[in-house]
Formats: structure tokens, C-alpha cells, sequence
């Protein structure tokens, strides 16, 4: 197993935890790191974007001129696609691009994800970030003081309210709740950082984020 230190907000070693292997220590699989990711992608797609058939289109009930003697091609509605202001023939309409992804594939995905960060050191672990009020200027020391750069991804417990107001208006920290925790959201971000009591083990494995709404969301 990977050892890794467990600090407080002031930078201070509080001991060490073994990361759990099955989560933290798998071989990436990056293809289906790949799948998972462009479904959660595409399901993110409002999938608005809509344009008027000839039905839809406003006018065009009469015939612009009679069917023979004028020397023209036949004609029986200035809206037909072909005409200027008509409407538009296999056009996009509304749709959803929700893609059904395995539960099995996402969870996978989410642990080559954490495996990956882990393998490259960039998984942190804080003992508890203990603030009895919200300040940013706290969030921004704690960052300092682990010597944390780049964008974050710090994972909050249902009791972390505190915390999640001190780092909610820093540019390069995401928040997210344990149970919301999925493979683009890791993947996305430089460092990971956990609490002790979000930090993924084999009691409560990292696959219990697949059970989430964000996880629901990719399927159809």
C-alpha cells in the first residue's frame, strides 16, 4: 500500500494513511477513462438547438402563382426549403445526448482516475480543516502551507460547511461532495485533496460515488 502523510491546515504532518489499493493503486484504464468521460461530457449538452421545418415556418398558405401558362417551375409554397426564407429541410432539432454507460465502467473509471493522481504524488490528505469560521484568507494559508499549486480539487463531507465557504470564492479550487466525486472531476484538476473522513477505503470505497446524481446523469 501508499503511505501518505496526513497534515492539518497548517502544513503539520499529524501522522500517516495507507491509501487503499484497489482504488488508489490499479492500473489506469485509459479507454475507459475515455468513454466515461465523453458520456459525462455529452450529457452535460442542453441539447437545444432547434430550426422550423417548412411546417413551422410563419406564411406561405397560398400558391405564389398558378400551376401552368406562366413559364415558371411549378411552385406551391414560397416556404419550401429551396426558397429564400423557407424552412430548413433535415435540420437539427431538440434531442438528448445522454449515453448509457455501465455502472461497473464508471466506477473503473474513477478509480484509474485516483489511481493516476495517486501514482503521481498529487493526492493529499488533511487531517480535518477545523475552522469555526469561514475565511478565505484561511483557505489561502492552509493552501501555502501544503504547498499546493494549481487547480484543486478539494473533496468536502456533509459537515464541512465552514470549509466549503473559506475556499468557494478561490479561482483554482473546485469543491465537491465524497459522494459526487467522478473521473472527469479528478482528472480535471492537479491535486486532490481529502479529509480523513472523505478519503476513500475499502469500507467505504470510491466506488459509492457511482451511486451519485452526477453519475446518474451520464445514462439514459
Amino acid at each position: 500500500m501508499t503511505a501518505v502523510d496526513v497534515l492539518d491546515p497548517a502544513g503539520k504532518k499529524q501522522g500517516t494513511v495507507d491509501l487503499d489499493e484497489a482504488t488508489f493503486g490499479i492500473e489506469p484504464n485509459v479507454s475507459v477513462l475515455n468513454q466515461v468521460v465523453t458520456a459525462q461530457l455529452a450529457a452535460r449538452r442542453s441539447g437545444s438547438q432547434n430550426t422550423k421545418t417548412r411546417a413551422e415556418v410563419a406564411g406561405g398558405g397560398a400558391k405564389p402563382w398558378k400551376q401552368k401558362g406562366t413559364g415558371r417551375a411549378r411552385a406551391g409554397s414560397i416556404r419550401a426549403p429551396h426558397w429564400r426564407g423557407g424552412g430548413v429541410a433535415l435540420g437539427p432539432k431538440p434531442r438528448s445526448y445522454a449515453q448509457r454507460t455501465p455502472k461497473k465502467m464508471i466506477r473503473l473509471a474513477l478509480r484509474s482516475a485516483l489511481s493516476d493522481r495517486a501514482a503521481e504524488g498529487k493526492v493529499l490528505v488533511v487531517d480535518s480543516w477545523g475552522w469555526d469560521t469561514p475565511s478565505t484568507k484561511d483557505a489561502v494559508t492552509a493552501l501555502a502551507a501544503m504547498k499546493i499549486e494549481g487547480k484543486v480539487l478539494v473533496v468536502l463531507g456533509p459537515d464541512d460547511v465552514v470549509a466549503a465557504k473559506a475556499f468557494r470564492n478561490l479561482q483554482q479550487v473546485q469543491l465537491i461532495q465524497a459522494r459526487e466525486l467522478n473521473a472527469y472531476d479528478v482528472l480535471v484538476n492537479d491535486v486532490i485533496v481529502f479529509t480523513r473522513q472523505t478519503l476513500p477505503t475499502s469500507e467505504a470505497p470510491a466506488a459509492a460515488a457511482a451511486e451519485t446524481d452526477e453519475t446518474e446523469e451520464v445514462q439514459s
